[in-house]
């Protein structure tokens, strides 16, 4: 807090958490009564309602459940969405309950949560994360409809992440993957950053990703298939796959949903069992796995130039401090992995305003863009060029109006980080740049409504 100036308590008023409840219930089961349970955190109502999603996960635990939520808030603030910060899991591992045994627990943990005002459009507006995801949040949604037959109008809005025929939106499934490639585009096309050893361009920069899931999945997609860069290395919990020709990231999750691994895939070399994938020499390395993953212990035996933090925490402290005393640059998750809460937020208002994106807009634009394209040809005496034509007439859909969204908040909330450092040198890193932002914003929201 020494680069903030902040009137005396109210530092330690935004760091608290303002409470966390713990649920326990029971599900009859496999002929017996099975008890779980479960934790929800509200760190921050300075704007409400408050935000963040639930994991179902057999270490979660309450100081893990703050933690997050406390980010939460910190996230929320930086990328200027009016949410609060919250956070909830189950202590549950999934892959031990069918997938019907699976529902029956989702509705009576929902059930916990709206006894207490822990769910809802207005309060508290859950989404999925590590070990949930569009169904789980479908259900959660539909238990919320059940108890709450009169909230017919913003029922919901209650959760984020549902399923399009239940009210999501395009684009959430891949937001927080495209966050991390918006992200990485605002770091290398702002000529006040080093870059990556002076180079500016993603056109065969090398990528190691940890973590095949949803974010490191899309983030290693996106980067390959659209920016040209080489995915060189892949690690998951059984071992990582590696190629030096860059590994083509469609197919290989094709083969890791067919047969559950990473590994066996015919167009790399498999490690099984080694952990060290995330020490392969590389331009970028992006943890998109769970917190910690490095640590002090490997902190001296990474070898990339840049670090994408998508995962929430991947860096330890005292990873962090021997990383940048090596010069290598960390773009931090506060900032980073916001994809995912941006486009929540888009859902949600699409949701309370019941009108998909675009909707009212898009064949006026068609038809502007039509007139234009007409006029142009008769004014050259020459034809719009055929490979401009359809991306030019089209009038947007709504997943191209999110992915417009969510680039123009990550670019504007990198130029808030990068404009305060420039100012600010002293604060040294971007973390520290990017928490600052935030806090600030946090502590003004205080000081507004009167705390």
């Amino acid at each position: 807090m020494s680069f903030l100036e902040l009137p005396e308590g109210l530092a330690e008023r935004i760091v608290q958490c303002n409470s966390t409840y713990t649920v326990r219930f029971g599900v009859r089961l496999r002929g017996r009564m099975y008890s779980f349970v479960g934790w929800r955190s509200v760190h921050s109502e300075h704007c409400e309602p408050v935000k963040g999603g639930i994991r179902f996960a057999p270490d979660a635990d309450a100081e893990e459940v703050e933690a997050l939520a406390a980010l939460m808030t910190l996230k929320c603030s930086l990328v200027d969405v009016p949410f609060g910060g919250s956070k909830g899991a189950l202590k549950i591992d999934p892959r031990e309950w069918t997938p019907q045994e699976l529902e029956r627990i989702t509705r009576r943990f929902t059930q916990e949560l709206n006894k207490r005002g822990l769910i809802g459009a207005g309060l508290n507006v859950p989404a999925p994360d590590v070990g949930t995801g569009e169904r789980e949040m479908a259900w959660m949604m539909d238990e919320f409809r059940r108890a709450n037959p009169t909230d017919v109008i913003n029922a919901r809005a209650c959760v984020t992440g549902k399923p399009l025929s239940k009210g999501g939106i395009a684009g959430r499934i891949e937001a927080t993957g495209r966050g991390v490639q918006f992200a990485i585009q605002s770091y290398l096309g702002d000529p006040r950053t080093p870059g990556i050893a002076g180079r500016r361009d993603l056109k065969a920069a090398t990528v190691v990703v940890q973590g095949f899931g949803n974010v490191g999945y899309h983030a290693a997609k996106f980067l390959s298939e659209e920016d040209g860069a080489r995915v060189l290395v892949i690690a998951e919990r059984d071992g990582y796959v590696a190629n030096p020709e860059g590994l083509p990231v469609e197919a290989l999750k094709q083969h890791h949903i067919c047969t559950g691994s990473i590994l066996g895939f015919d167009g790399a070399k498999s490690f099984p069992g080694d952990m060290t994938g995330i020490e392969e020499a590389c331009d970028i390395l992006i943890p998109a796995a769970m917190e910690n993953a490095i640590h002090s212990e490997n902190a001296e035996r990474i070898k990339a130039h840049l670090i994408v933090e998508a995962a929430n925490g991947p860096i330890t402290f005292q990873a962090d401090q021997i990383l940048r005393s090596r010069g290598v640059t960390i773009l931090p998750d506060l900032y980073v992995n916001a994809g995912g809460v941006v486009v929540s937020y888009f859902e949600w208002v699409k949701n309370l305003t019941h009108i998909p994106f675009g909707l009212m807009e898009r064949r006026r634009r068609e038809r502007r863009n039509h007139t234009i394209a007409t006029a142009l040809e008769r004014m050259t005496g020459n034809p719009f060029p055929a490979e401009m034509r359809d991306e030019f007439l089209e009038g947007g859909a709504e997943i191209d109006l999110v992915r417009s969204g969510l680039e123009d908040i990550m670019r504007s909330t990198w130029g808030n980080i990068a404009d305060l450092l420039e100012a600010q040198p002293e604060l040294g890193d971007y973390r520290t740049g990017a928490h600052v932002v935030s806090i600030r914003r946090i502590a003004a929201a205080y000081e507004a409504i009167g705390i």
